[in-house]
């Protein structure tokens, strides 16, 4: 329940600034851009379910981006503004305040997918696709959202500057994204193996993206998203000793 009021506190914040929605806004105009340069406006014909594809393939990325840029600043803010030891001193747990924070960034992260919605709805005027592909579409965005929210709110446990949290966020995202995949490619078995599961994007959201759900990849997405918030809430309880 106290996760839940810290949630609320913390969206009030994200909506009440202005930060969250040149953020927003600015990906927006980004994701829409590259919809009609890459998914609509190519000479090559394409089958609807491509586009839509394509479209995943764009949306993913973005919604990590927004993820960490919003997260950035949810743990280290409070040290910038002097309340870090409200949180220190008060009687929610730490699991609570990071899970609270987490989620009041997957609103965001929600409200920022539900924006694009009418891009995939544009495949309607030319062509057809199944809602559910698009449903599943959604849930594998918003699982990739949710892992790096969890990473972002990690950084910011763990930097109390929010430039820091945020460069540390990329990087650790731009990882699992692209390079955990490139790199499983120059190692060597059995360690081939192992980074390429590291590898959200190509190893895990690839069937959300073609419309299939598997356990595997909802296992992975829950698991990496539970072990960065364990990490985090072990990061502020040692703070609470400093």
């Amino acid at each position: 329940m106290n996760a839940l009021v810290i949630a609320r506190r913390d969206l009030a914040s994200y909506l009440q600034g202005y930060s969250a929605y040149v953020i927003i806004a600015s990906l927006l105009l980004v994701n829409g851009l590259f919809f009609e340069a890459f998914a609509l406006g190519t000479d090559k014909a394409r089958y609807s379910h491509e586009v839509l594809e394509n479209f995943f393939y764009l949306g993913w990325g973005f919604a990590v981006a927004t993820a960490v840029l919003l997260t950035m600043r949810s743990l280290a803010d409070e040290h910038a503004l002097g309340t870090e030891v409200l949180l220190r001193t008060s009687i929610v747990s730490d699991a609570q305040v990071i899970v609270g924070k987490w989620l009041a960034a997957m609103g965001m992260v929600t409200i920022y997918s539900a924006l694009t919605v009418h891009m995939p709805l544009l495949i309607f005027v030319h062509g057809k696709v199944a809602p559910t592909h698009i449903l599943v579409g959604y849930i594998g965005v918003l699982m990739g959202g949710g892992v790096a929210a969890a990473i972002g709110v990690f950084c910011s446990a763990v930097f109390r500057n929010q430039l820091a949290a945020g460069i540390i966020g990329g990087i650790i995202s731009i990882y699992t994204s692209v390079m955990a995949w490139m790199l499983s490619e120059v190692v060597e078995p059995p360690f081939s193996d192992v980074v390429a599961y590291t590898a959200i994007f190509n190893q895990h959201f690839v069937p959300f993206m073609e419309g299939r759900v598997t356990l595997s990849s909802l296992v992975f997405h829950g698991t990496i998203t539970a072990l960065f918030l364990l990490l985090s809430t072990q990061v502020l309880n040692g703070r609470r000793w400093e």
